[in-house]
């Protein structure tokens, strides 16, 4: 059935990729490649704002677009019939240092198929839209890149989307937009991750590699994707905002049927944030927030309740560079990590869609989901995500990290990465 999957979400971009050769002799005007909307909510994994990057113009290293009918060919579409989609596909491998098993190669790679269908108000600010995304997530021969966290010891995780899971749902709700865009509300099967403390370098896909730097700072208990729950965000004025939701804390994105048996039981993951951006097109590149959140007691999971806060800050620096401090601190409710500090920055080069980012941090593993008496643990990372071409990036990446909680025979563990994706 995997297999199948892949095989379907594959042969429908190379066939989309034929159609529009043959489409675009008959449509001989080219297309506005889409730009950023002026009116935005969430982070660089929520579909909307995934897509969007997908489809503008990219400063590559190499000036190459082989791609670029296609995509016009996708912008006329979208203008014809309201629907955008991508399909992508991820690659990875770690190979780390003073593993539990020995073990010092994970692979691993994702197919991925999003969207969006703009079905009420197409054409203003008011739109109704229908928002879709399925996964397939396989290892190769060898244990996948969501296994060497564990192998390290590390009280964390690393490119943990990279797993051998199989088919997964991972969005499909109903976005409406009302007051010119400047609310929004979201209700269906999606990811809390797109909306609750967001920044731009913590996309798994896109960003660091480590857990430490993304979503909660491994200090919030974050369910699974395809969680049945309801959001809604707005801006206060031009620059204060509120995002709050809550979502079924006992989600299985690998079966999300399920998910409307569990959401009765009333466990559920609710939040609260509130933040300051420059303005609304720049949410998740110039934001300063405080999250709070509570997830209730998973009796069938034994998990206790719990609850923490997160601040986060990020700015960009005249579209160079984007330095960054965030913390959490956590009280309970199975997370990772009971209070977690990290900093750092990233920084443009070459023709601007390439980044360095480097980021360091202090992260305190929580006691009643392992134990007392753990080492606190310390992680930098370094990575340089590489816009090779219009439709393909690859990012090497290093980390070092200190005292890995959960590992008693290794004092440190040093690990390479390398990820590459490629868009359709």
């Amino acid at each position: 059935m995997d297999k199948l999957l892949i095989s379907v979400l594959v042969g429908a971009g190379f066939g989309l990729s034929l159609a529009a050769s043959v489409v675009q002799a008959e449509d001989a005007e080219p297309a506005r490649i889409l730009p950023p909307t002026v009116y935005q909510f969430g982070g660089p994994d929520a579909v909307p704002s995934q897509l969007r990057n997908d489809a503008r113009q990219k400063d590559t290293l190499t000036g190459q677009d082989v791609l670029l009918g296609y995509r016009e060919w996708k912008e006329r579409f979208r203008e014809r019939t309201g629907i955008s989609y991508t399909l992508d596909y991820t690659t990875a491998g770690l190979f780390p240092s003073n593993t539990i098993s020995g073990e010092n190669s994970f692979t691993s790679g994702a197919v991925r198929f999003y969207g969006q269908w703009e079905l009420v108000g197409r054409g203003n600010d008011n739109t109704g839209t229908f928002v879709w995304k399925v996964e397939n997530r396989h290892g190769y021969s060898g244990p996948p890149v969501s296994a060497a966290a564990a192998d390290i010891g590390l009280a964390g995780a690393m490119l943990s989307s990279l797993s051998d899971a199989g088919n997964r749902l991972t969005n499909l709700y109903w976005k409406q937009n009302l007051r010119g865009g400047r609310l929004e509300v979201i209700g269906g099967m999606l990811d809390v991750t797109d909306w609750t403390d967001v920044y731009a370098l913590a996309s798994p896909w896109t960003g660091f590699f480590n857990f430490a730097f993304g979503t909660g700072g491994a200090a919030m208990a974050l369910p699974d994707d395809a969680a049945l729950g309801i959001f809604v965000n707005g801006m206060m004025n031009e620059n204060l905002y509120f995002v709050t939701g809550f979502a079924d804390a006992n989600a299985d994105s690998t079966d999300p049927m399920n998910g409307f048996d569990t959401i009765g039981d009333g466990e559920l993951f609710k939040t609260l944030e509130i933040g300051w951006v420059t303005s609304q097109d720049r949410f998740y590149l110039d934001n300063t927030h405080l999250t709070l959140w509570h997830i209730d007691e998973r009796q069938a999971a034994g998990v206790p309740d719990g609850w923490g806060v997160n601040f986060s800050y990020s700015r960009s620096i005249d579209e160079k560079w984007m330095p960054f401090f965030r913390a959490g601190y956590a009280k309970d409710g199975g997370t990772i990590l009971q209070r977690s500090v990290s900093a750092g920055f990233a920084h443009h080069f070459g023709k601007g869609d390439s980044l360095l980012g480097f980021g360091v941090n202090w992260g305190q593993p929580n006691e009643t989901t392992y134990g007392p008496g753990l080492s606190d643990q310390y992680t930098v990372e370094l990575f340089t995500r590489l816009q090779v071409s219009e439709n393909l990036q690859i990012t090497p990446d290093i980390q070092y990290i200190k005292n890995p909680a959960l590992n008693p025979t290794a004092d440190h563990s040093l690990v390479f990465g390398l990820r590459m994706r490629a868009v359709f």
